[in-house]
């Protein structure tokens, strides 16, 4: 007697294909290459001060360090080598990190007008408008009023002046004076306890 083989039911034949898909999608994956390692993001490097400084000072490879910056984000006219600015004058003050551009560099002009032992002070008088009188080349006798005092003393003379502010910085009044290094320092601690002023003594 023959036997009739029962078809078998479509749930049956549904399972049998799903787990032949599944069976074929593990070998792709198996087989797929492995992804590439994801790439670090491209950086160059920057310029930047180490520390804070003021106006005036004459830059050091000590003052500065390089940070890496995204290309799109690159300040211009900044460095890629400390060593580019050691010399180099700063026109204003800098806090620790800021890219050190060429905008706030008072340039090699001026710190070729200093002579031997002489370094650029910065000198900002109370009286601003008094800055405003002032040009490049003149030269100064800055006085300091201590506190309660009578009278003025002399803390640098005949100074030669090697910036003033232009006339979109005459709010600011700063001053970069040519100084041996004793006055710099006097200068220094002066314009933290005393009122600071301008005379212009007649041409030696």
């Amino acid at each position: 007697m023959v036997r009739l083989r029962r078809p078998r039911r479509p749930l049956h034949t549904a399972r049998q294909v799903f787990a032949a898909l599944l069976a074929a999608a593990a070998l792709l994956l198996a087989l797929r290459p492995d992804p590439a390692p994801a790439r670090a993001p491209e950086t160059v490097p920057v310029v930047v001060a180490a520390a804070d400084l003021p106006p005036g000072a004459v830059l050091t490879a000590g003052d500065l360090t390089v940070a890496r910056y995204p290309p799109g984000l690159r300040p211009g006219g900044v460095a890629a080598d400390p060593a580019a600015l050691a010399g180099q004058v700063l026109a204003g003050g800098v806090r620790a990190g800021e890219p050190v551009t060429d905008a706030g560099l008072v340039g090699a002009g001026l710190t070729a007008q200093l002579r031997d032992g002489q370094v650029a002070a910065p000198v900002r008088p109370a009286d601003l408008a008094v800055s405003a009188l002032v040009r490049p080349g003149d030269r100064v006798d800055v006085l300091a009023t201590p506190p309660g005092a009578g009278r003025a003393e002399v803390v640098a003379a005949g100074a030669l002046v090697l910036a003033a502010p232009g006339p979109d910085d005459a709010d600011d009044g700063l001053l970069l004076l040519a100084v041996d290094a004793g006055t710099a320092a006097q200068l220094a601690a002066a314009a933290t306890t005393a009122t600071l002023t301008l005379s212009l003594p007649p041409p030696s």
